[in-house]
């Protein structure tokens, strides 16, 4: 109800919304446009073509807007901790997350979307990829995980704030900084690193493990490939941790004594 009221309001200046959408659009396609520049100067990013790298962008650039469509807005959350306008959600029948996530909800937020689509669509036109049953399966399986294990990091960061008040911009590096993270190949960075977004936040199962397993490329850290079929494991573990975070946090909140 909360979000249909903002999508009502949104729509009612339909070329506002219209600039918006596309202004979101734009923005975000720098990212992709960055890329591309890298590509006319080098035939390949460690190792990766220019479809593959698309292709890895797309997946992970879909599977957040996604996430970020659904619980975008779930940021805000340390400020309405510090101005105590959390508490009215507090005595309002219905879940504090759903009504967090609802809150100022932005159908220009599509413009990532569309553009992750677009991308990921190129990708797949392009790619010199042998498609078997399980790889095709595998495309909308890894969206989907993806799109749940983006979610998981949204709460958990949000559930964070309860005690930080202000980690609006911590939250940030992990789910906009993630996103970016896995829109690269894993061979461009430390193995350190590689091992951190595996074995620590799990941001690997995003796109990695799944899309090189597409591809046909090994794992930097020679994993066994069936870990590429695991991401609806580590997601619904992911959602269950943050789930615990959250109702953790939402136990601990002590209003502002306003």
């Amino acid at each position: 109800m909360i979000a249909g009221m903002w999508i009502r309001s949104t729509l009612a200046y339909r070329a506002s919304f219209v600039m918006m959408l596309v202004g979101n659009f734009l923005v975000t396609a720098f990212d992709f446009v960055v890329i591309a520049l890298m590509f006319s100067q080098v035939r390949s990013l460690g190792g990766y073509s220019f479809a593959e790298v698309a292709f890895l962008y797309g997946t992970s650039t879909t599977a957040f807007g996604l996430a970020n469509a659904v619980l975008g807005s779930i940021d805000k959350l340390g400020a309405r901790i510090r101005d105590g306008t959390l508490d009215t959600l507090l005595v309002r029948p219905a879940p504090v997350l759903a009504q967090v996530a609802a809150d100022r909800f932005g159908l220009q937020r599509l413009g990532r979307l569309l553009q992750g689509v677009l991308v990921l669509t190129g990708s797949l036109l392009s790619l010199h990829v042998h498609w078997t049953v399980l790889k095709v399966l595998l495309v909308p399986v890894m969206l989907l995980s993806g799109t749940a294990i983006f979610c998981a990091v949204f709460v958990a960061g949000a559930a964070f704030q309860f005690w930080a008040q202000d980690a609006a911009e911590v939250q940030s590096a992990f789910t906009y900084g993630g996103q970016t993270l896995l829109q690269y190949p894993p061979t461009v960075f430390a193995k350190d690193m590689v091992r951190g977004v595996t074995f620590v936040l799990p941001l690997a199962f995003v796109n990695w493990l799944p899309a090189l397993y597409v591809l046909g490329r090994p794992y930097p850290l020679a994993l066994p490939a069936w870990l590429a079929f695991t991401p609806p494991l580590v997601a619904a573990a992911c959602l269950t941790l943050a789930g615990q975070a959250w109702r953790v946090g939402i136990r601990s909140y002590r209003s502002t004594g306003s």
